[in-house]
């Protein structure tokens, strides 16, 4: 059952922010834009095109164009961490009390695609910007079909949870759904998934040389606490991420240690 969101002291409904890396026409995040209408206010504020492995860019090399495509969509031709500030800035009513960034039509597991995704950045900017923020991707069936309807009452859940209960502060939920049945809910840590990608060769109608990087087939590492070693098992795997990237192993290594005791100044 979804848990009621308290609004006693809330002088209006919540206001969500919904983005992704996929494009505002996207399926998942239309589907949210329709299912959480009930649940707050909600806004799609997404780039115009796919823009898979943005991470964290932002643009700054050359201007930005904004569009309204209804009263409450709008896109824009740069990165997903460019929808953020551009939603705050120049779109939003006010700030917003969730952002989910989603829903990524494939998972977003481990080290490296957390790193490179920008599903999970548009989550990490929101997070960054003091808003309570998950990022939600979806893994396939055997047939390569996505349960959008089962995700959808995931998100749900999670959404009134997090409107009732908040975030730690600088904490982002990297949240990855398998198909159904589902065998529960865990929460996880990152795990990997080693990428060795080709580097394609081709030639334009001109005789110019040009290539494409692609994915190769990734090999998954983890322990059974693992997101990668959870989703694939059929737990839905929500991993807790922190903005604080500091290493506490690096600041007590002797060998980091020496170096910057051996290092002289003037």
């Amino acid at each position: 059952m979804t848990p009621s969101v308290k609004n006693a002291d809330r002088a209006e409904r919540p206001l969500l922010l919904l983005s992704n890396d996929d494009g505002f026409f996207a399926e998942g995040i239309g589907i949210l834009h329709r299912r959480l209408r009930d649940i707050g206010r909600t806004f799609i504020v997404a780039p115009d095109r796919e823009r898979s492995a943005a991470s964290m860019a932002i643009t700054l090399r050359r201007p930005l164009r904004l569009q309204r495509i209804t009263a409450s969509v709008w896109s824009l031709d740069g990165t997903p961490a460019d929808c953020i500030y551009f939603a705050l800035r120049k779109i939003l009513p006010r700030r917003p009390d969730l952002l989910i960034s989603g829903m990524n039509p494939g998972p977003n597991l481990g080290q490296q695609d957390v790193h490179y995704s920008g599903t999970v950045a548009a989550a990490l900017q929101g997070t960054f910007l003091g808003i309570p923020s998950l990022a939600v991707s979806l893994r396939p069936d055997e047939k390569g079909n996505f349960d959008w309807r089962f995700a959808v009452g995931v998100v749900r859940h999670l959404a009134c949870r997090i409107l009732e209960d908040g975030l730690p502060e600088g904490v982002t939920l990297n949240v990855n759904i398998p198909p159904p049945p589902v065998k529960g809910i865990r929460i996880t840590k990152l795990g990997w998934k080693f990428y060795d990608p080709d580097i394609i060769e081709k030639k334009d109608p001109r005789d110019t040389v040009y290539y494409w990087i692609g994915t190769g087939q990734p090999r998954r590492v983890g322990d059974d606490d693992s997101d990668v070693k959870a989703a694939y098992r059929g737990f839905i795997s929500i991993t807790p991420l922190h903005t604080d990237l500091t290493s506490a192993a690096g600041r007590r290594n002797a060998g980091l240690r020496k170096i910057v005791r051996t290092f002289q100044t003037g």
